[in-house]
């Protein structure tokens, strides 16, 4: 195969990275759209206007196509866990937008047919691919800050009222929660980081502000929450690692600014991100080496696609996953772990902060 042939399912909030996908004179194609919203469909349709490019608002046609070598299921988070199934039950390779489902049990489902397929299977974990995370990675890796014993994370989710309530994402049926959906991401990274899984959690949360119908004030817009919201948007997280490291996370949804603040301690220094300045501060210990009496400002080059530039490595990385067999950066498993940190995260809030254990893998989901 020299062209990856690929059926997307879903053209919503993160069709953008398909951009990467479709390159018809390279080593990918689109050659399929299944999507229900005749809205996105034309929006699609508007964007590659290619006769050769199938539609359908039935994603169960474009996997009976035989010119569909993979699917990408970027579809809401509670349609993963069927779509991923039938995906990889009709003989597909997948890449599935994360996080993999909503519930430990849906992950262990997708994990067992993906075992039982053969098929390939990737998870959508776009910070593995920024550059920003993949150098503290580097840095942890060579040493420099000594062996890692806690990991920090404030995530200032500045206009959090229009991703997420103003739609799907504010309903616990939909989500579990934004300590699930929203993040899965630094979960993964902070497994990432420290090369361990979250093994405990204690977590309190609220809705502080999203909590009765009101209008509020963004980007010089007047908008409105809804009714029916029942996701926290303040939520503190604490967790305990198999490898021994201390973690916390905090989410907001109603800061007035967009960041995520990292910082990583280890036993010779500590290394702390700044991703609005785009600079990794490592702070060396002050002791008698010549070495350790300076710190380090690392400043990042400027980067070109959506996410940090994280969406076309990652978009290339699935192609270079099913025609090269280049392993990805996160494994199914990777996937798991994170959406387990999560719902054991939001039950425990919804348990006034009861510590709970997050269940590991078992043996027979673990890749041979």
């Amino acid at each position: 195969m020299e062209q990856l042939r690929l059926g997307i399912i879903g053209a919503g909030f993160r069709w953008n990275i398909t951009d990467f996908w479709h390159q018809p004179e390279g080593r990918s194609i689109i050659t399929a759209l299944a999507e229900i919203d005749e809205t996105a469909m034309n929006k699609f349709k508007a964007k590659y206007p290619d006769e050769a490019i199938f539609y359908t608002d039935d994603y169960h046609e474009l996997l009976k196509r035989d010119d569909v070598d993979a699917v990408v299921v970027l579809t809401e988070d509670y349609k993963h866990k069927q779509q991923a199934i039938d995906v990889l039950r009709a003989d597909k390779d997948l890449y599935l937008e994360k996080p993999m489902a909503i519930t430990i049990e849906d992950c262990d489902e997708i994990i067992s047919v993906w075992k039982e397929s053969g098929r390939k299977l990737m998870i959508g974990f776009n910070m593995r691919y920024m550059p920003m995370y993949e150098t503290m990675k580097q840095v942890i890796d060579d040493g420099t800050i000594g062996e890692v014993k806690a990991v920090w994370v404030r995530h200032f989710v500045g206009r959090g009222g229009i991703y997420y309530y103003q739609d799907w994402h504010r309903n616990s049926k939909y989500t579990n929660s934004l300590l699930l959906q929203k993040a899965s991401h630094d979960i993964d990274v902070i497994h990432m980081l420290t090369g361990s899984y979250v093994k405990k959690v204690s977590a309190f949360g609220s809705l502080d502000f999203y909590d009765k119908p009101e209008n509020f004030e963004a980007d010089g817009l007047t908008h409105q929450t809804a009714a029916e919201i029942d996701v926290e948007d303040n939520n503190v997280l604490i967790m305990e690692l198999e490898n021994g490291v201390k973690a916390s996370y905090l989410q907001c949804h109603f800061t007035p600014d967009y960041s995520r603040n990292y910082v990583v301690i280890g036993t010779k220094g500590r290394l702390e991100n700044d991703d609005v300045n785009d600079t990794i501060t490592i702070k060396t210990r002050n002791t008698d080496s010549l070495h350790d009496k300076s710190d380090i400002v690392i400043q990042m080059k400027p980067t070109l696609g959506d996410h940090a530039g994280a969406d076309p490595q990652i978009a290339n990385a699935f192609v270079e996953y099913i025609l090269d067999g280049v392993e990805p950066k996160a494994s199914p498993l990777d996937g798991r772990m994170s959406v387990a940190v999560g719902v054991k995260a939001t039950e425990s809030v919804r348990s006034g902060g009861i510590m709970q254990e997050v269940p590991q893998y078992l043996s027979q989901f673990v890749p041979q």
